[in-house]
């Protein structure tokens, strides 16, 4: 089981991303030995920036910065001082969870009923088929793929965490342009609408 540090002083943070790495089978940890590093950039007293070039002079295990700044500067400095990710916040799960399994060389896939959605290209792949989806599908994909039934409510607030702002009537048009897709895979029928709640595969 790899071991992931986590580097987050906002307590609820740290905790959603334990919860986040848990479910994966990932072990997060506060010490080291550790086989990757989550590192927040604005801590308090030492600086993230700061902290990293530390961690990367004791160790070569993969650093990712996780950030609500979004300049160039400081992404440049993240990279000068030996990140080998940066990530800006929001963030969305399957996105970061995606950039880890990169590192340990795992399958970013998640598969269900035939069905393979691979994060990092945006790719849905069905009995040999692909068609390419838009972010706000892959994230509605990832969704649905992660619970048997997911409500309207749980998709929309996936899809703001990263913040992206989707009304009801922009999540009907792309459910129904996943359809369209699954279609063309030969998968017809497979997204299906639970009435009065949401929806499932």
């Amino acid at each position: 089981m790899e071991r992931i540090l986590v580097v987050e002083d906002d307590a609820c943070i740290r905790e959603e991303l334990n919860t986040l790495l848990r479910a994966q089978g990932y072990l997060p940890v506060e010490e080291a030995p550790y086989d990757l590093a989550l590192l927040d950039v604005n801590l308090p007293g030492e600086s993230g920036f700061s902290l990293c070039r530390k961690l990367k002079a004791r160790s070569s295990a993969p650093v990712i910065l996780l950030t609500a700044r979004d300049s160039v500067e400081d992404e440049l400095t993240g990279l000068g001082v030996g990140a080998d990710e940066y990530i800006k916040k929001p963030y969305h799960p399957a996105v970061l969870l995606a950039r880890i399994a990169r590192f340990f060389k795992k399958n970013s896939g998640l598969t269900v009923r035939e069905l393979t959605l691979d994060v990092p290209s945006l790719t849905l792949y069905f009995r040999g088929r692909s068609v390419l989806l838009t972010k706000n599908e892959m994230r509605i994909l990832y969704c649905l793929m992660q619970k048997p039934i997911c409500t309207k409510e749980e998709i929309v607030e996936s899809l703001w965490s990263d913040s992206c702002y989707l009304d009801e009537n922009t999540l009907y048009v792309n459910i129904n342009r996943i359809r369209e897709k699954l279609k063309e895979l030969g998968a017809e029928g497979y997204l299906q609408t639970v009435r009065g709640v949401g929806y499932k595969l």
